[in-house]
């Protein structure tokens, strides 16, 4: 049975690509830094009849962080594709935050992405299969949020790095941006933004994307 796995895995995105998967057949590991997060995700996923695995990890720490993927891919078997939806979204404005506010921020938006990334890449590249996907967003910045939009422009050039990296091995690495609050009924309803990652990670070699902007949006 294919295993995901689901960073940042709180209502909204993360719970329904977790959803989308389980209907795949997948069997799926959601992470979040609370308990209580990860229960009402796993509660919510697991009306699929799936199995849902429940971790805790702080995305900024790289051992539990690593710990928990491990731990995923001990119970579940080999992770077929991994989602990092982890962010940390706060208005602030240029000079507003200072160096320790930005490199939390920084921490939990890019570093977070790179540390799942590089623990679970070598064994799909030796598998010669696999999907990395990451939640971007703010296609054009905005001075109003700083942090996040370093940040999401750190993810399309991460997206790119680990791309140029472990794509020849058959890994396809992709970012899904979404242009704004994300909530039930709306233009960002998180579960058609969920379809996406199920397209990118089925889309043949021959077919990759490595960024799909919900809703059309152009990215300049």
């Amino acid at each position: 049975m294919p295993a995901a796995v689901v960073v940042g895995a709180g209502p909204g995105i993360g719970t329904s690509v977790a959803e989308r998967f389980a209907r795949e057949g997948f069997s799926v590991a959601v992470i979040a830094r609370r308990r209580s997060t990860v229960e009402r995700s796993a509660a919510t996923v697991g009306h699929s009849g799936r199995t849902v695995l429940p971790l805790t990890a702080d995305s900024t720490d790289e051992a539990a962080l690593r710990d928990a993927l491990s731990t995923a891919a001990s119970e579940l078997g080999p992770i077929e594709t991994a989602v990092y939806n982890a962010a940390l979204i706060r208005p602030d404005a240029p000079g507003e935050l200072g160096v320790r506010g930005q490199l939390d921020a920084w921490a939990v938006n890019v570093v977070g992405a790179l540390t799942m990334a590089a623990h679970v890449a070598p064994d799909m590249a030796a598998r010669g299969h696999g999907s990395i996907l990451v939640t971007g967003g703010m296609p054009r910045p905005d001075p109003a949020y700083v942090s996040l939009g370093l940040g999401k422009a750190g993810v399309r050039a991460l997206v790119g790095l680990l791309d140029a990296h472990y794509g020849p091995a058959g890994v396809h690495v992709a970012s899904v941006t979404v242009p704004g609050a994300v909530a039930p009924g709306t233009a960002c309803d998180p579960d058609d933004i969920a379809e996406h990652y199920w397209r990118l990670h089925s889309q043949p070699r021959e077919a990759w994307e490595h960024e799909v902007v919900h809703g059309g949006v152009p990215v300049p």
